[in-house]
């Protein structure tokens, strides 16, 4: 899950990244509305945090730019301004979700979880490829009902191609579901991360396989 932070409180920025990444969740940190709408043009995101007192105005002024855009990106703002004309006014203009500073982590992560399931967000609950179930609420997978582990890259390669099963991924696709854009990304990172994933849904005995497109991206699908 790819997630854009706007947020210009270094602090709380800081925060946040770490929480989130705690939670499986790579995170794009932008300062202003302007870099956030370059960023909403070039990347695909699950969702958008956006705070409303940024250096470059009311960060709701961002929303309906992006709408006219066509980006259906679910967005919760986050703010100080909480007063019930407040929170009115962001969901007017286009919030999918309004939460008041200071906030509890485990609030933030269930609204996440809310939109996402909203159509607009998350096409479906659950994927089910061979023995693998995937639920994409609670971001786990399981084999033949039993939990597998996973590391927090190893997940985010599995989310992006249980999102797009029976298709190949590109690698830029896939290095986008997995990285920020502040990471630093060694040539075979992405290779070593996919090889750890397929072994481990191999020897839970998942009967999906993970076929490498030379040149392109990866294919998830059914074990023959």
């Amino acid at each position: 899950m790819r997630i854009m932070l706007v947020e210009d409180e270094r602090e709380m920025a800081n925060a946040l990244r770490s929480a989130l990444a705690k939670h499986d969740m790579v995170v794009d940190h932008v300062t202003t509305m302007g870099d956030a709408e370059a960023a909403a043009g070039s990347f695909q995101y699950d969702a958008i945090l956006l705070d409303r007192q940024l250096p470059d105005g009311d960060g709701l002024a961002l929303l309906p730019r992006l709408r006219r855009r066509g980006l259906g990106v679910p967005v919760i703002v986050l703010t100080a301004k909480g007063d019930l004309a407040d929170r009115v006014s962001g969901l007017d203009t286009g919030a999918d979700d309004y939460l008041a500073k200071p906030f509890a982590l485990e609030e933030l992560l269930a609204r996440l979880r809310a939109v996402l399931r909203r159509p607009a967000g998350m096409a479906a609950e659950m994927l089910r490829l061979g023995k693998l179930t995937f639920d994409f609420g609670n971001r786990q997978a399981f084999v033949a009902g039993e939990l597998v582990p996973l590391r927090r890259r190893e997940l985010l390669v599995l989310e992006a191609l249980a999102r797009r099963k029976g298709r190949t991924v590109l690698r830029t696709v896939l290095e986008d579901a997995v990285y920020s854009f502040d990471d630093e990304i060694q040539s075979n990172a992405l290779d070593t991360h996919v090889s750890r994933l397929r072994k481990k849904l191999s020897e839970a005995g998942a009967e999906v396989e993970i076929h490498p497109i030379r040149g392109v991206g990866y294919l998830m699908k059914r074990a023959s």
